[in-house]
């Protein structure tokens, strides 16, 4: 029961990338889930979230305007469109289920989240 993360590259700034969040072993339907990310010694951060049928989506101030967070509840993904993006944006992404809200009118904390995945290297750099 886990993520598989996809979508991951290096590219240049200004460049985007998509990635994909393709949930094995339960279904999204159920959940609200977040992506988060880790650049080298610093902390996991919370980039994004999406409600599991309620519509609600959640972004970080950093990434609005720029990232879009979507799912398709048929083949069981979340997807992360990632645009104009920033050599700050470089970090390991991951994706996990809030196994206590379906909702993301709150992004739930680090501890709420479950089923990992092994995440997504992104790295911006010219």
């Amino acid at each position: 029961v886990h993520f598989v993360e996809s979508g991951g590259g290096s590219v240049q700034p200004g460049s985007s990338l998509r990635l994909s969040c393709a949930a094995s072993g339960f279904f999204l339907q159920y959940y609200a889930v977040g992506i988060f990310r880790q650049a080298p010694g610093k902390e996991r951060e919370r980039v994004s979230c999406i409600g599991a049928t309620d519509g609600t989506t959640y972004y970080t101030d950093s990434v609005k305007d720029r990232f879009t967070v979507s799912k398709d509840n048929v083949k069981n993904t979340v997807y992360l469109q990632m645009n104009s993006l920033k050599p700050e944006d470089t970090a390991v992404y991951y994706c996990a289920a809030n196994t206590m809200r379906t909702s993301c009118q709150q992004f739930g904390p680090l501890h709420e989240h479950n089923y990992w995945g092994q995440g997504t290297q992104v790295t911006v750099s010219s």
